[in-house]
Protein backbone atom coordinates (compact mmCIF):
# COMPACT_ATOMS: atom_id res chain seq x y z
CA UNK A 1 0.00 0.00 0.00
CA UNK A 2 1.44 3.17 -0.84
CA UNK A 3 2.21 5.88 2.03
CA UNK A 4 1.56 9.73 0.98
CA UNK A 5 0.87 11.93 3.51
CA UNK A 6 -2.10 14.15 2.08
CA UNK A 7 -3.47 17.21 2.91
CA UNK A 8 -7.42 16.62 2.92
CA UNK A 9 -7.24 19.59 -0.34
CA UNK A 10 -4.69 17.24 -2.18
CA UNK A 11 -6.79 14.29 -1.51
CA UNK A 12 -9.45 15.33 -3.11
CA UNK A 13 -7.80 16.58 -5.87
CA UNK A 14 -6.82 12.91 -6.38
CA UNK A 15 -9.32 10.83 -5.00
CA UNK A 16 -12.13 8.69 -6.73
CA UNK A 17 -15.38 8.20 -4.64
CA UNK A 18 -18.38 6.60 -5.67
CA UNK A 19 -21.20 9.29 -4.92
CA UNK A 20 -24.98 9.33 -4.26
CA UNK A 21 -27.14 9.97 -7.60
CA UNK A 22 -29.62 9.79 -8.99
CA UNK A 23 -31.80 6.98 -10.60
CA UNK A 24 -31.97 8.71 -14.04
CA UNK A 25 -28.20 9.42 -14.10
CA UNK A 26 -27.49 5.90 -13.02
CA UNK A 27 -29.60 4.37 -15.75
CA UNK A 28 -27.68 7.41 -18.09
CA UNK A 29 -23.94 6.28 -17.16
CA UNK A 30 -25.55 2.25 -17.61
CA UNK A 31 -27.04 3.26 -20.99
CA UNK A 32 -23.13 5.13 -21.75
CA UNK A 33 -21.13 1.79 -21.20
CA UNK A 34 -23.66 0.06 -23.09
CA UNK A 35 -23.70 2.26 -26.23
CA UNK A 36 -20.16 2.00 -26.14
CA UNK A 37 -19.78 -1.56 -25.96
CA UNK A 38 -22.43 -1.60 -29.34
CA UNK A 39 -20.01 0.92 -30.68
CA UNK A 40 -16.88 -1.60 -30.95
CA UNK A 41 -18.30 -4.35 -32.22
CA UNK A 42 -19.97 -2.32 -35.00
CA UNK A 43 -16.40 -0.91 -35.87
CA UNK A 44 -14.31 -1.37 -39.15
CA UNK A 45 -12.29 -3.57 -36.09
CA UNK A 46 -14.66 -5.33 -34.26
CA UNK A 47 -14.09 -6.12 -30.98
CA UNK A 48 -15.35 -6.58 -27.51
CA UNK A 49 -15.04 -3.68 -25.40
CA UNK A 50 -13.20 -3.90 -22.07
CA UNK A 51 -14.46 -2.59 -18.93
CA UNK A 52 -12.61 0.29 -17.22
CA UNK A 53 -13.47 0.59 -13.60
CA UNK A 54 -11.38 2.49 -10.78
CA UNK A 55 -8.64 -0.17 -9.35
CA UNK A 56 -8.84 -1.88 -6.31
CA UNK A 57 -5.67 -2.71 -5.18
CA UNK A 58 -2.95 -1.58 -2.38
CA UNK A 59 -0.94 0.08 -5.56
CA UNK A 60 -3.99 2.41 -5.82
CA UNK A 61 -4.20 3.17 -2.40
CA UNK A 62 -3.36 7.15 -0.79
CA UNK A 63 -3.43 8.07 2.65
CA UNK A 64 -5.30 11.08 3.93
CA UNK A 65 -3.48 12.83 7.04
CA UNK A 66 -6.72 14.84 8.66
CA UNK A 67 -5.92 17.20 10.98
CA UNK A 68 -9.77 16.56 12.86
CA UNK A 69 -11.16 13.58 11.77
CA UNK A 70 -8.08 11.73 11.63
CA UNK A 71 -6.42 9.40 8.86
CA UNK A 72 -8.52 7.76 5.90
CA UNK A 73 -7.13 5.85 2.58
CA UNK A 74 -8.69 6.54 -0.27
CA UNK A 75 -8.41 5.30 -4.00
CA UNK A 76 -6.70 7.39 -6.89
CA UNK A 77 -7.57 7.82 -10.17
CA UNK A 78 -5.51 5.08 -11.89
CA UNK A 79 -8.16 2.68 -13.69
CA UNK A 80 -7.43 -1.30 -14.35
CA UNK A 81 -9.51 -2.89 -17.13
CA UNK A 82 -11.85 -6.14 -17.27
CA UNK A 83 -10.98 -7.88 -20.68
CA UNK A 84 -13.52 -10.24 -22.18
CA UNK A 85 -10.58 -12.31 -23.93
CA UNK A 86 -8.32 -12.25 -20.90
CA UNK A 87 -7.73 -16.03 -19.42
CA UNK A 88 -9.87 -16.40 -16.62
CA UNK A 89 -11.98 -12.99 -16.69
CA UNK A 90 -14.47 -14.22 -19.34
CA UNK A 91 -16.59 -15.04 -16.07
CA UNK A 92 -15.93 -12.25 -14.23
CA UNK A 93 -17.08 -9.89 -17.29
CA UNK A 94 -20.34 -11.48 -18.08
CA UNK A 95 -21.06 -11.34 -13.76
CA UNK A 96 -20.46 -7.58 -14.50
CA UNK A 97 -22.98 -7.10 -17.49
CA UNK A 98 -25.43 -9.17 -15.95
CA UNK A 99 -25.63 -7.39 -12.63
CA UNK A 100 -25.51 -4.09 -14.93
CA UNK A 101 -28.83 -5.58 -16.20
CA UNK A 102 -30.30 -6.37 -12.74
CA UNK A 103 -29.35 -2.72 -11.13
CA UNK A 104 -30.86 -1.19 -14.75
CA UNK A 105 -34.36 -2.89 -14.10
CA UNK A 106 -34.19 -2.00 -10.35
CA UNK A 107 -33.91 1.05 -11.39
CA UNK A 108 -36.58 1.38 -14.00
CA UNK A 109 -38.99 -0.34 -11.72
CA UNK A 110 -38.46 1.93 -8.73
CA UNK A 111 -37.27 -1.03 -6.69
CA UNK A 112 -34.51 -1.76 -4.35
CA UNK A 113 -32.81 -4.99 -3.56
CA UNK A 114 -30.59 -6.29 -0.78
CA UNK A 115 -27.54 -8.15 -1.59
CA UNK A 116 -28.82 -11.40 -0.72
CA UNK A 117 -31.86 -11.07 -2.51
CA UNK A 118 -29.89 -10.21 -5.30
CA UNK A 119 -28.01 -13.77 -5.02
CA UNK A 120 -30.55 -15.75 -4.72
CA UNK A 121 -32.45 -13.89 -8.36
CA UNK A 122 -29.41 -14.41 -10.18
CA UNK A 123 -28.36 -17.92 -8.78
CA UNK A 124 -31.66 -18.45 -10.55
CA UNK A 125 -31.16 -16.36 -13.77
CA UNK A 126 -27.65 -17.48 -14.31
CA UNK A 127 -26.39 -20.36 -12.31
CA UNK A 128 -23.65 -21.17 -14.41
CA UNK A 129 -21.89 -17.60 -13.21
CA UNK A 130 -22.75 -16.73 -9.96
CA UNK A 131 -23.07 -19.80 -6.80
CA UNK A 132 -21.96 -18.02 -3.68
CA UNK A 133 -22.43 -14.48 -2.08
CA UNK A 134 -19.15 -13.09 -2.62
CA UNK A 135 -19.33 -12.78 -6.04
CA UNK A 136 -22.35 -11.11 -6.32
CA UNK A 137 -20.71 -9.15 -3.66
CA UNK A 138 -17.43 -8.57 -5.94
CA UNK A 139 -19.42 -8.32 -8.99
CA UNK A 140 -21.11 -5.04 -6.82
CA UNK A 141 -17.71 -3.56 -6.43
CA UNK A 142 -16.85 -4.17 -10.00
CA UNK A 143 -20.33 -1.94 -10.85
CA UNK A 144 -19.80 0.72 -8.25
CA UNK A 145 -16.09 1.29 -9.60
CA UNK A 146 -17.18 1.12 -13.07
CA UNK A 147 -19.98 3.77 -13.19
CA UNK A 148 -18.66 5.77 -9.84
CA UNK A 149 -22.04 5.65 -7.54
CA UNK A 150 -22.39 4.04 -4.54
CA UNK A 151 -24.49 0.95 -4.48
CA UNK A 152 -27.55 2.46 -3.26
CA UNK A 153 -27.84 5.05 -5.73
CA UNK A 154 -27.80 1.07 -8.15
CA UNK A 155 -30.86 0.06 -5.94
CA UNK A 156 -28.96 -1.88 -3.91
CA UNK A 157 -29.74 -1.81 -0.31
CA UNK A 158 -26.79 -3.21 2.15
CA UNK A 159 -27.00 -6.20 4.60
CA UNK A 160 -29.04 -5.63 7.87
CA UNK A 161 -26.64 -7.13 10.18
CA UNK A 162 -25.39 -4.69 12.85
CA UNK A 163 -26.94 -3.85 16.22
CA UNK A 164 -27.67 -1.07 18.68
CA UNK A 165 -28.53 -0.71 22.26
CA UNK A 166 -28.31 1.55 25.18
CA UNK A 167 -28.87 5.46 26.32
CA UNK A 168 -30.13 6.28 22.69
CA UNK A 169 -33.46 7.35 21.00
CA UNK A 170 -34.21 6.77 17.75
CA UNK A 171 -36.93 8.56 15.67
CA UNK A 172 -37.77 6.99 12.02
CA UNK A 173 -39.63 9.09 9.96
CA UNK A 174 -43.48 8.81 10.69
CA UNK A 175 -42.83 6.18 13.16
CA UNK A 176 -43.05 5.56 17.22
CA UNK A 177 -39.51 6.80 18.74
CA UNK A 178 -37.33 3.91 19.73
CA UNK A 179 -35.81 4.01 22.90
CA UNK A 180 -32.94 1.41 23.15
CA UNK A 181 -32.45 1.20 26.53
CA UNK A 182 -35.68 -0.82 26.80
CA UNK A 183 -35.00 -3.35 23.48
CA UNK A 184 -34.11 -6.13 24.88
CA UNK A 185 -30.09 -8.14 24.32
CA UNK A 186 -30.49 -8.10 21.00
CA UNK A 187 -30.37 -4.53 20.04
CA UNK A 188 -32.20 -2.14 17.56
CA UNK A 189 -31.57 -3.76 14.52
CA UNK A 190 -29.32 -1.52 11.67
CA UNK A 191 -31.58 -1.09 9.12
CA UNK A 192 -29.55 -1.81 5.19
CA UNK A 193 -31.23 1.51 3.70
CA UNK A 194 -28.59 3.88 4.00
CA UNK A 195 -30.54 7.04 3.28
CA UNK A 196 -33.44 6.02 5.97
CA UNK A 197 -29.80 5.79 8.56
CA UNK A 198 -28.55 9.24 7.10
CA UNK A 199 -32.56 10.62 7.71
CA UNK A 200 -32.10 9.11 11.43
CA UNK A 201 -33.20 11.61 14.10
CA UNK A 202 -31.01 10.71 17.17
CA UNK A 203 -30.48 11.63 21.10
CA UNK A 204 -28.91 10.20 23.70
CA UNK A 205 -27.45 11.11 27.17
CA UNK A 206 -24.22 9.12 26.38
CA UNK A 207 -20.77 9.74 26.89
CA UNK A 208 -19.12 7.19 24.78
CA UNK A 209 -19.63 4.65 22.25
CA UNK A 210 -18.79 1.13 22.26
CA UNK A 211 -18.07 -0.67 18.89
CA UNK A 212 -18.53 -4.92 19.73
CA UNK A 213 -16.63 -6.74 17.55
CA UNK A 214 -18.66 -10.19 18.85
CA UNK A 215 -22.78 -10.39 19.51
CA UNK A 216 -22.36 -12.60 22.10
CA UNK A 217 -20.22 -10.17 23.91
CA UNK A 218 -22.84 -7.27 22.77
CA UNK A 219 -24.96 -9.61 24.20
CA UNK A 220 -23.79 -10.11 27.25
CA UNK A 221 -22.85 -6.24 28.26
CA UNK A 222 -26.24 -5.64 27.07
CA UNK A 223 -28.05 -7.91 29.29
CA UNK A 224 -25.48 -6.63 32.03
CA UNK A 225 -26.97 -3.02 31.59
CA UNK A 226 -23.50 -1.92 30.92
CA UNK A 227 -24.77 1.37 29.42
CA UNK A 228 -26.00 1.98 33.01
CA UNK A 229 -23.38 1.56 34.82
CA UNK A 230 -21.54 3.70 31.98
CA UNK A 231 -23.79 6.28 30.25
CA UNK A 232 -22.85 4.65 26.58
CA UNK A 233 -24.28 3.30 23.50
CA UNK A 234 -23.30 -0.26 21.70
CA UNK A 235 -23.07 -0.76 18.95
CA UNK A 236 -21.77 -4.50 17.09
CA UNK A 237 -21.22 -5.73 13.23
CA UNK A 238 -21.03 -9.16 14.73
CA UNK A 239 -17.98 -9.12 13.46
CA UNK A 240 -16.04 -7.51 10.37
CA UNK A 241 -17.85 -4.33 9.72
CA UNK A 242 -20.38 -4.25 7.20
CA UNK A 243 -21.43 -1.05 4.96
CA UNK A 244 -25.03 -0.03 7.40
CA UNK A 245 -22.91 -0.64 10.53
CA UNK A 246 -20.37 1.64 9.41
CA UNK A 247 -22.92 3.90 8.70
CA UNK A 248 -24.89 4.22 11.27
CA UNK A 249 -21.39 4.59 13.40
CA UNK A 250 -21.17 8.00 11.27
CA UNK A 251 -24.14 9.08 11.77
CA UNK A 252 -23.81 8.62 15.64
CA UNK A 253 -20.51 10.08 15.49
CA UNK A 254 -21.77 13.33 13.23
CA UNK A 255 -24.74 13.40 15.80
CA UNK A 256 -22.46 13.95 18.99
CA UNK A 257 -19.17 14.59 17.92
CA UNK A 258 -17.90 15.06 21.41
CA UNK A 259 -18.13 11.13 22.32
CA UNK A 260 -14.72 9.06 22.48
CA UNK A 261 -15.65 6.11 19.83
CA UNK A 262 -14.19 2.81 21.85
CA UNK A 263 -13.48 -0.21 20.34
CA UNK A 264 -13.84 -4.04 22.35
CA UNK A 265 -12.12 -6.59 20.25
CA UNK A 266 -10.22 -9.85 19.95
CA UNK A 267 -6.31 -9.44 20.51
CA UNK A 268 -5.49 -11.10 17.28
CA UNK A 269 -4.60 -9.51 13.99
CA UNK A 270 -7.88 -9.87 12.64
CA UNK A 271 -9.20 -7.35 15.55
CA UNK A 272 -6.58 -4.88 14.81
CA UNK A 273 -8.48 -5.09 11.44
CA UNK A 274 -11.81 -4.73 12.48
CA UNK A 275 -10.34 -1.22 14.54
CA UNK A 276 -8.55 -0.04 10.73
CA UNK A 277 -11.66 -0.35 8.91
CA UNK A 278 -14.00 1.85 11.11
CA UNK A 279 -10.69 4.19 11.75
CA UNK A 280 -9.22 4.10 7.89
CA UNK A 281 -11.58 2.73 5.61
CA UNK A 282 -10.97 -0.01 3.08
CA UNK A 283 -9.77 -0.74 -0.14
CA UNK A 284 -12.27 -3.25 -1.43
CA UNK A 285 -14.54 -0.56 -0.49
CA UNK A 286 -12.53 2.57 -0.97
CA UNK A 287 -14.98 4.12 -3.34
CA UNK A 288 -17.59 4.23 -0.57
CA UNK A 289 -15.75 3.71 2.80
CA UNK A 290 -13.92 7.36 3.35
CA UNK A 291 -18.01 9.00 3.70
CA UNK A 292 -17.91 6.97 6.95
CA UNK A 293 -14.74 6.89 8.25
CA UNK A 294 -14.70 7.69 12.21
CA UNK A 295 -11.83 8.36 15.24
CA UNK A 296 -11.86 5.14 16.91
CA UNK A 297 -10.15 4.21 20.00
CA UNK A 298 -8.66 1.00 20.96
CA UNK A 299 -10.15 0.17 24.45
CA UNK A 300 -9.46 -3.89 24.43
CA UNK A 301 -8.45 -6.55 24.30
CA UNK A 302 -4.76 -5.05 24.20
CA UNK A 303 -1.31 -6.11 25.70
CA UNK A 304 -2.03 -4.57 28.69
CA UNK A 305 -5.02 -6.62 29.53
CA UNK A 306 -2.73 -10.27 29.29
CA UNK A 307 -1.79 -10.85 32.58
CA UNK A 308 -5.05 -10.88 34.02
CA UNK A 309 -5.94 -13.79 31.65
CA UNK A 310 -4.86 -17.21 32.42
CA UNK A 311 -2.42 -19.27 29.70
CA UNK A 312 -4.77 -21.88 29.25
CA UNK A 313 -6.92 -18.71 27.30
CA UNK A 314 -4.47 -18.14 24.86
CA UNK A 315 -4.00 -19.88 21.69
CA UNK A 316 -1.63 -20.27 18.97
CA UNK A 317 -1.84 -17.74 15.76
CA UNK A 318 -2.91 -19.33 12.32
CA UNK A 319 -1.55 -19.29 9.25
CA UNK A 320 -4.46 -16.66 8.46
CA UNK A 321 -3.43 -14.51 11.62
CA UNK A 322 0.14 -14.41 10.53
CA UNK A 323 -1.08 -13.17 6.75
CA UNK A 324 -3.15 -10.24 8.01
CA UNK A 325 -0.56 -9.33 10.62
CA UNK A 326 2.29 -9.12 7.96
CA UNK A 327 -0.04 -7.16 5.32
CA UNK A 328 -1.05 -4.68 8.22
CA UNK A 329 2.27 -3.94 9.40
CA UNK A 330 3.33 -3.22 5.35
CA UNK A 331 0.12 -0.95 5.49
CA UNK A 332 0.34 2.85 5.13
CA UNK A 333 -2.42 2.70 8.09
CA UNK A 334 -0.09 1.99 10.43
CA UNK A 335 2.86 4.19 9.72
CA UNK A 336 1.63 6.95 12.15
CA UNK A 337 0.50 4.71 14.75
CA UNK A 338 3.24 3.18 16.77
CA UNK A 339 1.15 1.86 19.16
CA UNK A 340 -1.57 -0.03 17.16
CA UNK A 341 2.32 -1.30 15.23
CA UNK A 342 3.33 -2.21 18.69
CA UNK A 343 0.53 -4.04 19.55
CA UNK A 344 0.71 -6.01 16.39
CA UNK A 345 4.38 -6.89 16.40
CA UNK A 346 3.65 -7.96 20.30
CA UNK A 347 1.20 -10.43 18.83
CA UNK A 348 3.56 -11.95 16.32
CA UNK A 349 6.38 -12.20 18.71
CA UNK A 350 4.51 -14.35 21.31
CA UNK A 351 2.51 -16.29 18.33
CA UNK A 352 -0.35 -15.91 20.27
CA UNK A 353 -4.00 -14.47 20.08
CA UNK A 354 -6.56 -13.36 23.16
CA UNK A 355 -10.72 -13.81 22.32
CA UNK A 356 -12.40 -11.44 24.25
CA UNK A 357 -14.54 -13.85 26.36
CA UNK A 358 -11.19 -15.01 27.81
CA UNK A 359 -12.05 -11.91 29.92
CA UNK A 360 -14.83 -14.31 31.49
CA UNK A 361 -12.31 -15.62 33.08
CA UNK A 362 -13.28 -14.37 36.64
CA UNK A 363 -16.73 -14.58 36.40
CA UNK A 364 -19.22 -12.81 33.50
CA UNK A 365 -20.01 -9.96 35.41
CA UNK A 366 -15.66 -9.57 35.78
CA UNK A 367 -16.33 -8.47 31.54
CA UNK A 368 -18.67 -4.99 32.81
CA UNK A 369 -16.68 -4.14 35.73
CA UNK A 370 -13.03 -4.62 33.88
CA UNK A 371 -14.28 -2.60 30.81
CA UNK A 372 -16.08 0.00 32.71
CA UNK A 373 -12.79 0.58 34.73
CA UNK A 374 -10.65 1.35 31.53
CA UNK A 375 -12.83 3.60 30.27
CA UNK A 376 -13.15 5.32 33.55
CA UNK A 377 -9.41 5.50 33.31
CA UNK A 378 -9.32 6.53 29.72
CA UNK A 379 -6.98 3.40 28.80
CA UNK A 380 -7.48 3.62 25.62
CA UNK A 381 -5.50 4.85 22.41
Amino acid sequence: MACHGLTPFESNELSSTADLVSPEEVRARIEVVVRRFLATLISHRPRIMPLSMVRRNCSNVLMQRGLLQGDNIFLSHLDSTLSFTKSGSMKRYFRVWKMLELCYQLLTLGKKATQREIFYRLLCDASEYFQCQEQVNKTIRDVVGILKCSRYSLGILASARGAIVGRLVIQELNREPVDCTKIGINGYIIDGDLELLQNLTLTSDARYILVIEKDAVFQRLSEDRFFQTIPSILITAKGYPDLASRVMLHKLHRSFPLLPILALVDWNPCGLGIICTYKFGSVGMGLEAPHYVCDVKWLGVSSEDLPRIPPEYFVELSARDRQLAKGLLSSAMLQNHPRYREELERMIQAGKRVEIEALYAHGYKSLSSYVAQKIVQMRYF
